[in-house]
Order: structure tokens, then sequence, then C-alpha cells
């Protein structure tokens, strides 16, 4: 059966995502403000000060491919719920963890909220299902919008709960808690049909190992994997060397703060200039942009050079990783899209993984003072980058197919 593209619903299931992103979101921007300094606290190396929010990481880079497989089969609804249930009991878990000053209970509630990391990683594929091909590159922006309101959440949920309780950070992710537990309610209004089952009539599409080794889709997961990777190298390092370097708490959170702004805030038009310009050109740029924020990056480390980096930083990241969604996206077949989204995921966030884990070792124990350590971690971005880059010329001196 030929599924019809009705893009009234797509722009209702778009406003309960955008929605979702601004609620639910607003935990990740503040776990990942206070996730290093909260480890730091309770790690008895520095150098793993930042393992918890690998663990995060590493929880949704395991949890991606059978929560697609989920979505698949059930539906977006259920794996968005079994998300929000993950970020509840990762939250409840850390909270206790940090209550019995435990960092390896606090490591393990980490990795389960990465459960919900994953689920909002689909926020976006669950915004172009039934969007048709004009809409799409519009629907999945719009989708990674909601983040602006989660970005003014989040870092200021950090300054009103972290010192609510005798313990330092316990008001944080007991915030979490609630916000998974009121936000989940949203994926009741819902609408997006399931997948029919392969048949005869509709062929199970290509294997992971062809999707993955056609061109289009590789370049895809390639941008995809390094925009995400490289931003969360230097996010993650951030409030770590922004309280390094001398400065307060505070200044950190106001530095995430305006990242995650300006990862977000371009989404109102970043799916109109990929209609104009071509997802390629959008991709380049993206990547362009995060040069640049290393580049600021080491020229110092006043203020205002963190809050420069940290926006070029988050819009680099946004032209990158909705350039690379949006290629993704339209490089496979519905039939196709359970094994291949959770693929991408899965590779995605095993590359952001690698990244958090170094980005503490960088931070921590390269030339035994923050600045170092700073230097060291925006030097990393530049071979990841030729990579990328490399990759997205050698797709552009391509002939043009959609699904090769």
């Amino acid at each position: 059966m030929t599924h019809i593209v009705d893009d009234a619903q797509a722009k209702r299931n778009v406003t309960i995502l955008v929605l979702a992103g601004a609620l639910l979101g607003a935990q990740m921007p503040l776990i990942f403000t206070i996730g290093g300094l909260a480890g730091q606290s309770l790690a008895k190396n520095i150098c793993f000060a930042t393992l918890p929010i690998s663990l995060i990481v590493l929880g949704s880079m395991v949890a991606a491919t059978p929560i697609s497989a989920i979505m698949q089969r059930y539906g977006r609804r259920v794996g968005f719920f079994i998300g929000t249930a993950g970020g509840a009991l990762g939250s409840a878990v850390a909270a206790y963890g940090l209550y019995i000053q435990s960092f390896t209970i606090f490591l393990i509630g980490s990795f389960l909220t990465g459960m919900y990391m994953s689920a909002q990683g689909f926020y976006r594929f669950a915004a172009a299902d039934t969007a048709s091909d004009e809409f799409r590159p519009k629907a999945i922006s719009y989708v990674m919008a909601g983040g602006l309101v989660a970005a003014i959440i989040g870092p200021q949920l950090v300054k009103l709960t972290s010192d609510a309780f005798v313990i330092p950070f316990l008001g944080a992710y007991v915030a979490v808690i609630i916000i998974n537990i009121v936000g989940s309610s949203l994926f009741f209004f819902l609408k997006i049909p399931t997948p029919a089952p392969p048949s005869e009539q509709t062929p199970a599409g290509r294997t992971r190992w062809e999707l993955i080794t056609t061109p289009r889709i590789l370049v895809a997961v390639i941008v995809a994997m390094v925009s995400y990777a490289l931003m969360n190298l230097v996010m993650t390092s951030t409030p770590l060397a922004v309280v390094g370097c001398g400065y307060a708490q505070d200044n950190a959170a106001d530095v995430v703060s305006s990242h995650v702004l300006a990862m977000f805030a371009p989404s109102f038009f970043t799916g109109h200039l990929i209609a104009r310009f071509g997802v390629e050109r959008i991709m380049a740029t993206g990547l362009l942009i995060l040069a640049g924020a290393g580049a600021v990056a080491l020229q110092g480390i006043e203020l205002e050079n963190f809050f420069i980096a940290l926006i070029l930083l988050g819009l680099g990241w946004n032209f990158g990783f909705i350039g690379a969604t949006t290629m993704l996206a339209s490089a496979h077949t519905p039939e196709e899209r359970g094994r291949m989204q959770g693929l991408n995921d899965l590779i995605v966030f095993g590359g952001v993984t690698v990244a958090s884990l170094a980005s503490g070792g960088l931070m921590n124990c390269s030339g035994g003072t923050p600045q170092a350590g700073w230097t060291a971690v925006n030097l990393a971005m530049a071979p990841f980058l030729m990579l990328a880059g490399g990759a997205l010329i050698w797709l552009m001196m391509r002939p043009k197919d959609q699904f090769s």
C-alpha cells in the first residue's frame, strides 16, 4: 500500500516534536553543564571527570539500534516513551549516586540517561516520516529548533536547582526526573503511521552493508558523526575549562547556554537555506564554521573567546548535522528507515562516545594546566574536519543520484 504524504499531519507532528524538544530536551544542556563538574567532585582521578558524560553518550549509542527497531515495529510513540522512562530512571540512579557519594552508581545512572538522549535523536527522523520532499528539510529544521527553548531552560535550571539541596547538583537531577514524567504526556498526541512489515509487494530493502556503502549515505553519516563528535568534544570540556581558567560556575553555565542557543536558533532558517542552496553546500559551511570555532578558541582564554568559540561551535554543528540528517533522510526508503536510522545513530554516537572520553583526558591530563588542556582539545578537531571535508568534496564530484 502506498503511503500518501499529508503535510497537514506532518505540521501537527512537528509542533508536538518541537514542544517535546523544548521541554524534554532541556535535560540535556542541564546534564551536560553539570555532568563534568559533578563527576569531578566524585572521581578519585580528575582525568575521569567527564566520564559521566561519556557514559550518557555510550548509553545513547547502545540504545540507538534497539530503540530504532522498536519504533520500526511498534511506532515512534513507544520508542519515545521508552526514552523518557530511561531519562527518569537514569536521573534517579544518578541522584542516588550523588547522595551516597558513589562515582560508580553515578556512572550507572548516566549510562541509563543515554536512553533518553538516543530517543531524542529520533525526533528529527520522526519529523520527516509524514513530510513531503519539499517540507522535509524544513520539518527537520523546525524540530531541531525546539532545542532553542531547551537551551534557555536547561542552564537556568542549573542555577535554580544545583544548590537546592545540601548535596551539590542533587536538585538538578531531581528536576530532570520531573521533566521526563511531565513531558512524556506530549507523545499521546503524536500520530505517525507504523511502517508496514515487508512482503512480496513491499520488499525489505537494502541490507545494512549495502546502505552504509552507498556513497550518499556514507558521507551523510561521516559528516553527522564528525559534526556531533567535535561539538561534544569541545562542549564537554568547556565548563571545566571556564572554571579552571578562573571564572565562576555561572559563567560556565552562560557560555554553555549561548552555545546551545547557537546550536538551535539557526534551525528556523536552516531548512530554507538547504532548499535554496543545496544540502551539500550547507554541510560544507557547517564544517568551515566548526574550524573557525577551534581557531577562535586557540586565540586565548578570555571570557569572550569562550563565548565566541562556543557560539561558532553551535552554529557549525547546526549546519553540519541538520544537513547530514536531511541528506540521509532522502537517501533511504521507508522500509529501510529502521535499520538505517539505528545504524546511523550507532555510528554517530559511537564517535561522540570516543570524543567525550577523549575530552576529559585531553582537558585534564594534557600539559598540566587548564590552558594547555583547552588548547589540546581544540587542536584535536583538525584531522576529523579534514576527513569530513574530504568525504564531502568526493561526493560533490560524483554524478548526483538520490540513492547512490
